[in-house]
Order: structure tokens, then C-alpha cells, then sequence
């Protein structure tokens, strides 16, 4: 199949986001239109300053602007302007389910709580998927860098929200701060019937992912790109079809990897992992999941039509959707692309 034929199909094919933070969405314009309703003093002087500082070197110096960029979102009406832009330009690019990650730690320690941005969310989800047809999960997340009674403290803030919750995730800064540290908070996570997943393998470790597996029992890797320098540990991944959740233009943005073309991505779709692309934090790393995609097929020639499926087919799989919502959308996946090799 011809390249730009396998990029259009990537573009229009129906396919999963499961790795997206929502204050990660929160784009340059949006935090200036916040912090004019808040009145908020922001210290840049315009929307191009803001994004001129998006030049990091690691995951912290990100980190770092991105709680601070949080600190305009104040109010019901700014957490659902959020979630409602971010769907509508995942609607754009054909996502059909979207799991976002939400971090209630960055908001609680501002006095904004669960009462404040839940029914936002649950608003924005609701008309997301009345006109977007867009099926939404929510994740909440921990932050590994705070101490694990925090996080339980959080775990027991979100319990009211329950039934419109689907798992706890774990992310934040990754150096120091291994799974292991939160093994209660999952624990009590599993007993409330939530899935789990977790940040593990981006700048720490194999053993990392290792941990998120063995201790925190999780059922999806978010990045895991590091795992490719344990052999045994690539053999394990493959043979128990744990998804990774991989954000490449994130990788190239907080220098995981030096550019798209050396991104290990093939190499582990080629060890027979359940590989998803995904976008992260797209404000910050320059793209969505259709960015993602495209990007990184124009970086490595290897990448062809039988990758492109794999990895949009994985993408559904592997979201926590009913069975029958996965196979629809399956179904719509395989239609697609049964045409487009009709079609020549």
C-alpha cells in the first residue's frame, strides 16, 4: 500500500486513545482565556511566550509548567471547557474511545476538589458522546512524587465518583519513585473494582515495569519504552499481551529518545507486543494521536500498512470498553480497511 494512502488511513480509521492526561490538553489560547475569567497574572507575556517555553529538557522541566499551567483551571465551567475541547478535536481525528487521566492531587492542593471538576468531566462525557459519538472512561491518577498516604487520602476523595470512574493510573515524576511505593493505593483500588494501569519504563527503569506488573497487578503499561533493554522482560510483555501505551512525540519532546526515527517503537511491535500510539500530553509535545501516528510513519520507513493496522486494532483492544463496543468498533476498523484494499 502507498505511503500516503497508509497516513490517510491512520487519520480516518477508528481508533483508541489511552494515554492522555487532560491537563495535558490544556492549550496555550485556553490557559490565557482562563487566566483573563480568573484573573490570574500568568508570567508570559503573550500566547507565543507560553509556547516558546515548551523547550524541555527532561520529564521534570515539563512537569514542572505543567502544574504550573493547572493553576488557571478554577472553576466547573474551566474543568469542562477542558475535557470539551480536548474530545472535540479527538472527534477530529477519529477516536472513537478515549480513556483520559486526570490528576486531582494538582487540584486539590489548590482548594479545588472533587466537587468542583468531577461534574465537569461527567458533563463534558456525556455531551461528547450525545454529539461526538465519542465513548469516554475516566482514570484517576496519582502523583508518584507525593507521599502514598496522599494518594490514598485521593483514592478515598474519588470513592463518591465511583460509577463514573474506570481505573487509577500512577504517573509524575518516574526517578525515585518506583511502584512499589504505592502498593496499598492499589490494593484498595482493585477492591473498588478499578483497573489499573501505570506510568512505568519512560525514564525509569525495566524493574520499573517490572513493579507496576508483579506488585501494583497492572493491566496496562503507560510508555514502557525502556523496556526493551531487558530481553526477558520483552519476552514476558509479549507472551501476556500487556498493552504499552506509547506517546512517541512525548518521547522526543522530554528526551527519551533523540528523534522519531530512532524511536524503538517497530522494535517492539516487532517482538510481538501490544503497541498503542498515543498522544500524552499533546499542548505540550506538539501533536495528537493522529500527529503521533503520522509522524512517526514518515520517520521510519519500516513502518508500513500491517504496523498501521496492528497498532489501531491494539489501540481498541486494549481499552477497558464493554466487549461489544470493542468489537463494533472493530468491525469498523476491518470495513475500513477491507475497502481501502479493494480499492487497490
Amino acid at each position: 500500500m502507498p505511503e500516503q494512502r497508509v497516513a490517510e488511513l491512520l487519520c480516518v480509521s477508528p481508533k483508541a486513545e489511552l494515554h492522555v492526561h487532560i491537563e495535558g490538553t490544556l492549550e496555550p489560547e485556553l490557559i490565557f482565556a482562563l487566566a483573563r475569567r480568573n484573573g490570574v497574572t500568568l508570567p508570559y507575556a503573550d500566547v507565543e511566550s507560553l509556547r516558546r517555553a515548551y523547550a524541555f529538557t527532561d520529564l521534570q522541566s515539563f512537569l514542572d509548567l505543567y502544574y504550573a499551567g493547572c493553576d488557571v483551571l478554577r472553576t466547573e465551567q474551566d474543568f469542562f471547557d477542558l475535557a470539551w475541547a480536548y474530545f472535540q478535536r479527538a472527534a477530529q481525528d477519529h477516536v472513537v474511545r478515549v480513556e483520559p487521566f486526570f490528576d486531582p492531587q494538582s487540584h486539590m492542593a489548590r482548594g479545588v476538589g472533587f466537587e468542583v471538576f468531577m461534574p465537569a468531566f461527567i458533563q463534558a462525557a456525556r455531551r461528547a458522546q450525545d454529539e461526538l459519538g465519542l465513548s469516554v472512561g475516566w482514570i484517576v491518577s496519582v502523583l508518584r512524587h507525593l507521599p502514598e498516604e496522599d494518594a490514598l487520602q485521593t483514592l478515598e476523595a474519588a470513592e463518591t465518583w465511583l460509577d463514573h470512574l474506570i481505573g487509577i493510573g500512577l504517573d509524575s515524576s518516574e526517578r525515585g519513585n518506583p511502584p512499589e511505593k504505592f502498593a496499598r493505593v492499589f490494593a484498595r483500588a482493585r477492591q473498588l473494582g478499578l483497573h489499573a494501569v501505570a506510568h512505568a519504563g519512560e525514564e525509569g527503569p525495566p524493574a520499573y515495569v517490572r513493579g507496576a506488573l508483579d506488585v501494583l497487578h497492572v493491566e496496562r503499561i503507560d510508555h514502557g519504552v525502556r523496556a526493551s533493554e531487558d530481553p526477558a522482560l520483552m519476552q514476558r510483555l509479549a507472551r501476556e499481551q500487556v498493552p504499552l501505551t506509547v506517546c512517541p512525540l512525548s518521547n522526543v519532546r522530554l528526551c527519551v529518545v533523540s528523534d522519531l526515527a530512532e524511536h524503538n517503537l517497530p522494535q517492539l511491535l516487532d517482538a510481538g507486543l501490544k503497541v498503542t500510539v498515543n498522544s500524552d500530553d499533546p499542548a505540550y509535545f506538539g501533536g495528537y494521536v493522529n500527529d503521533n501516528l503520522t509522524q512517526l510513519f514518515a520517520a521510519q520507513p519500516a513502518l508500513g500498512a500491517p504496523q498501521a493496522y496492528a497498532l489501531l486494532r491494539n489501540s481498541l483492544e486494549a481499552s477497558f470498553a464493554a466487549d461489544g463496543d470493542k468489537a463494533l468498533w472493530i468491525a469498523q476498523l476491518d470495513a475500513r480497511w477491507h475497502a481501502a484494499g479493494s480499492a487497490g
